[in-house]
């Protein structure tokens, strides 16, 4: 009966003398010391980043509380009383649509292939370090690229498909194309990642119940990784609608534009245009002083446009989580 008792009080002593070794009873100064250190980066960034938006809608807001109507439905114009920014909401909608449409399931569609089909061997890594490798690729070079191909070489085709080429020269849609080439590695990399995170078993159970490689993709797989796919969306998504080197390239116009046509208008896809990072840099570097404001109140619509879009992946995010 003793040993018997004494056996009964040795694992929870044995457990008690485990847990005071690994938890000790020594401050952690160093783990203390590097959660200030964190915690005070995070606090100068939000810091920074408050004080930076303050002082954008200050300056922005004469603009925003006397003119806001005028100011989102008006054209370019030289003259800060009578400038807006319109045509460079249109060409932003655009350029998101073409991100959506083109780099989202294309890079979805080589995500799985990469993770789910293709075999692992030395191709398959070389073809991973390289899309590695142009997501890191400045925007600018990209830019070049859109220039070379989209605005030079299918240009010279006039006559394809019968009245020109729909991507060629300095459009719309040659813009979208570009900066939808530009996030498409960032969304291969984000979709691969969170498709890799999916655990096996999940596959092992479809397949156990006689289910086909595509069926456990759409059913289980797919389902499961939806989150982490929509969160690449948002940072792609971000970056497209943000990027204006590219543009710059490819042909965006500084100056007024020409005719003008509806948002919606499938027409302004062949046509000349700007975005919203166009408008943004083009009235920073304007000297007169109205601008300013123009400036400040353009940066605090985009920033709004930016929200909207992100939101919307999180929303979707979040539904798929709960559903998971």
């Amino acid at each position: 009966m003793a040993v018997t008792h004494t056996i009964g009080r040795g694992a929870p002593v044995a457990a008690d003398a485990v847990r005071a070794r690994l938890q000790g009873k020594r401050a952690d100064t160093r783990g203390v010391g590097f959660r200030i250190l964190i915690i005070g980066a995070l606090a100068i960034s939000l810091v920074t980043l408050l004080i930076l938006l303050v002082d954008v809608a200050v300056t922005g807001w004469p603009v925003l509380s006397t003119r806001l109507g005028d100011f989102v439905s008006g054209d370019l114009r030289t003259s800060p009383d009578e400038a807006g920014i319109f045509q460079g909401l249109r060409g932003t909608f655009w350029i998101g649509v073409f991100t959506v449409g083109l780099a989202f399931p294309i890079g979805i569609g080589a995500a799985l292939y990469l993770e789910e089909y293709a075999p692992r061997n030395a191709f398959t890594r070389f073809i991973d370090i390289n899309i590695r490798n142009l997501a890191g690729v400045p925007s600018i070079v990209f830019g070049i690229l859109g220039f070379a191909i989209f605005v030079k070489s299918l240009a010279l085709f006039p006559d394809w498909l019968g009245g020109g080429l729909f991507f060629g020269g300095r459009t719309t849609a040659a813009a979208g194309v570009t900066l939808a080439i530009l996030v498409l590695p960032i969304v291969i990399i984000t979709s691969a990642e969170a498709i890799r995170a999916v655990p096996d078993s999940i596959r092992e159970a479809g397949f156990g119940v006689g289910a086909t490689r595509w069926e456990v993709i759409r059913a289980h797989v797919l389902p499961y990784a939806a989150p982490g796919i929509l969160t690449g969306t948002v940072l792609s998504l971000a970056r497209a609608l943000g990027e204006a080197a590219p543009l710059i390239l490819v042909g965006a116009v500084t100056g007024r534009l020409g005719q003008q046509t509806g948002f919606f208008d499938v027409a302004q896809l062949q046509e000349r245009f700007t975005a919203m990072p166009i408008v943004i840099t083009t009235w920073a570097g304007r000297p007169q002083q109205g601008f300013e404001a123009l400036t400040a109140a353009a940066i605090v619509i985009m920033l709004l446009v930016v929200l909207l879009a992100n939101g919307t992946a999180i929303v979707l995010r979040n539904r798929f989580e709960k559903r998971r």
